[in-house]
């Protein structure tokens, strides 16, 4: 499961060209985006709380 979860969140393959159509392309570049945004929030919580 984290193999492909790496696979999928690598920069590398953001950018490689698919057979997809326009929409689906944008729609998974968005699912990457939040992603991310859920990745970087949590590792803040995690600061906070082991910091305080």
């Amino acid at each position: 499961m984290f193999k492909r979860l790496l696979h999928y969140l690598n920069p590398a393959t953001l950018f490689a060209k698919s057979g997809q159509p326009r929409n689906v392309r944008y729609m998974n570049g968005v699912n990457r985006i939040s992603i991310f945004l859920f990745l970087l929030c949590v590792a803040v919580m995690v600061v906070r709380a082991c910091t305080r």
